[in-house]
């Protein structure tokens, strides 16, 4: 790519929740029924001084989801307490909740451990530099099918743009017979603008020189042409009127000239107002509607060697130029803007990650004008080379880019393509919402999916419990799952790069308890055995926790009776079992008592191996897990 990088070197020609408040809640009754609030009980159980991880979570969430960021500062502070490293999304709500009630200076600590201990999340303020951009690169690879442009010569060829059926570009070549000039330090000749008709097919015939005053005796490269075909904008070397333009050190660098077509000719060529003689400007693009154009400078402000620009256009009057950001600019080069149709920017970087020297990307253009989303091609457009000079047709996929690689006809030529795969690859979010305890369907459940903090989309479930969004891939996304009567519950999910669907199932707890007569009251809290030290029958402090909450549960229904029933699995004697299961039923009951229980509200009665709930008898060969669901305590209801 000697005579690009000459241009560069010597010249500067840069190619270059508010959620519904709360859920429905209160002291609702119905005939038979009791309704159990779940978060008030934990909350007044924490408050008696018992401690658990999955206590405070859930309180902290409790509050957190329904914007109460006091509170869900109280318990997620709590939480922190007892375990200073929980999962890293609990070090992102704390932060979140303190920043709410003004401890700015707090809530920044834990951001800084969130980011440390979560680097990938999109989120994460210290987040600069993706490491798996190679993983990228490959899943944008096997996208194209890439021939010879059919018009290359050994000399450079580059920079084209297509225009009333015919292929613009430049060459170093030279076709005329006299003055012929040499650059003398390439030994190539200077680059002048030429052209070859297309067929139907893309197939490129004779190259022609075009002979205009668009080309001089210097570098001429990259024209765009307006739709109407009256107005040409193209870079040249500071040169007009036989006359250099130079800057404070004596050097000609390049500007981004305009022409108008007057009876056949190219009329009026002269710079544009905001060129100079002491910065470069390059490579011109046209948005669709032709009311901007995006280009490459090194003018004072850049991030870079050269950054991508644009500038407004109304009639013959330009605006003031505007640096595209630091997301698409860096400290190198970014050259060669062209945008489509689709708010689609494709750039030459070669301080994006890449495979080496100068990449081709595409970012996406936002409503504001902000740049998101940028790619690499992947390995068919880009190579250990320079690669640049990228367009194409939004509609047949087809197109031209420019590049040094290997194996091709001179110093850079013209590659043309067909895109048979497009980037933007199509993702769906799929699932069902179910009931954490039954497994059933939960229709009518408010899912919500978050970027970034800011909510994309929010539906209901249809009759099946089923959602659908569609997502971008390789996102990381955040699912909030919501209904009356439930906990809520957020679920992070990262979308795989390539196209498919992608499922996630969330399962919801109740949070209000609906009881009746015959039913277990442990199921409410997920009680499922009360623990004992081995071969005893005295109450263990995890334990006390879970009876906490059965306290609270009596002393709330005053009117309330309660069977207590102790099971065990069927591995030892029948006898011993019956007899450990009574007496740890009895004392299940006597620390109720112990805690202000009328003893006329409670029995117990420990059943040992008598009522397997599965056919793990003795004999059976079963999994700890079969036995495990033997083993457990009830809580039943005799009255309300």
């Amino acid at each position: 790519m000697k005579n690009f990088t000459l241009l560069l070197i010597t010249f500067n020609l840069f190619f270059c929740y508010s959620q519904e408040k709360k859920m429905n809640s209160g002291d609702k009754k119905f005939d038979g029924y009791a309704y159990i609030d779940a978060i008030k009980t934990y909350e007044r159980v924490a408050n008696k001084g018992y401690k658990s991880e999955s206590l405070f979570k859930k309180l902290g969430d409790s509050y957190y989801f329904n914007s109460e960021f006091e509170n869900a500062a109280k318990w997620y502070g709590e939480l922190f307490a007892m375990n200073p490293t929980p999962e890293a999304e609990y070090y992102y709500r704390y932060a979140q909740s303190l920043k709410s009630i003004g401890q700015v200076d707090k809530a920044n600590k834990i951001l800084e451990e969130f980011n440390a201990k979560n680097k990938n999340d999109s989120r994460g303020i210290l987040y600069k530099n993706d490491k798996n951009y190679l993983d990228q690169i490959k899943a944008n690879s096997g996208r194209y099918k890439i021939e010879d442009a059919g018009i290359n010569s050994k000399y450079s060829d580059y920079g084209s743009f297509v225009y009333d059926n015919k292929i613009y570009f430049a060459s170093a070549r030279d076709t005329g017979n006299f003055s012929k000039r040499k650059h003398k330090w390439t030994g190539e000749y200077f680059t002048n603008i030429y052209n070859a008709n297309l067929d139907e097919n893309g197939a490129s015939s004779k190259v022609n020189k075009i002979k205009t005053e668009l080309n001089s005796r210097f570098h001429e490269a990259s024209p765009v042409f307006t739709k109407d075909g009256k107005t040409v904008y193209f870079t040249r070397n500071n040169f007009i009127d036989g006359t250099k333009g130079k800057d404070a050190n004596q050097i000609t660098l390049v500007k981004i000239y305009k022409a108008t077509l007057e009876n056949g000719k190219w009329t009026h060529i002269s710079p544009l107002p905001f060129t100079s003689n002491n910065y470069s400007t390059a490579h011109p693009a046209l948005s669709p509607d032709e009311k901007t154009m995006y280009f490459a400078s090194d003018m004072p402000g850049s991030v870079g060697q050269s950054d991508i620009y644009r500038v407004s256009i109304n009639g013959d009057h330009f605006g003031s130029p505007q640096n595209l950001g630091k997301v698409i600019n860096t400290e190198g080069k970014e050259t060669f803007p062209y945008v489509t149709n689709e708010n689609e920017i494709y750039f030459s970087s070669d301080g994006h990650p890449g495979l080496g020297g100068l990449d081709v990307f595409v970012g996406q253009i936002d409503n504001n004008g902000t740049i998101s989303d940028i790619q690499n091609l992947g390995n068919d457009i880009n190579s250990p080379q320079d690669d640049f000079a990228y367009i194409i047709n939004p509609v047949s996929r087809k197109g031209y880019f420019s590049s040094n690689k290997d194996g091709g006809f001179g110093s850079d030529d013209i590659y043309s393509f067909l895109e048979t795969r497009r980037l933007k690859c199509l993702q769906e979010l799929e699932g069902i919402i179910t009931d954490a305890e039954t497994g059933e369907t939960l229709p009518d459940s408010k899912v919500t999916l978050y970027e970034n903090m800011e909510m994309k989309n929010s539906i209901m479930t249809d009759s099946q419990g089923k959602y659908n969004f569609s997502v971008e891939c390789g996102k990381t996304y955040y699912v909030r799952a919501e209904k009356p009567e439930y906990s809520t519950k957020e679920v992070s999910i990262t979308i795989p790069k390539t196209t498919g669907k992608t499922n996630l199932t969330i399962a919801l707890e109740r949070s209000i308890c609906k009881v009746a007569v015959g039913d277990d009251l442990g199921k409410c809290f997920g009680i499922k055995m009360i623990y004992f030290d081995l071969d005893k029958s005295n109450i263990r402090t995890e334990a006390a926790i879970d009876l906490e909450k059965i306290l609270v549960v009596l002393n709330d229904y005053p009117q309330m009776k309660l069977d207590i029933r102790s099971h065990t699995d069927s591995r030892a004697s029948k006898q011993y079992n019956e007899s450990l299961s009574d007496r740890r039923a009895k004392s299940t009951v006597e620390w109720l008592i112990k805690n202000g229980v009328d003893k006329s509200r409670l029995t117990g009665k420990g059943y040992g191996e008598t009522q397997l709930v599965n056919g793990c008898s003795d004999g059976v060969n079963c999994t700890e897990e079969e036995h495990q669901a033997n083993r457990r305590s009830e809580f039943i209801i005799t009255k309300l």
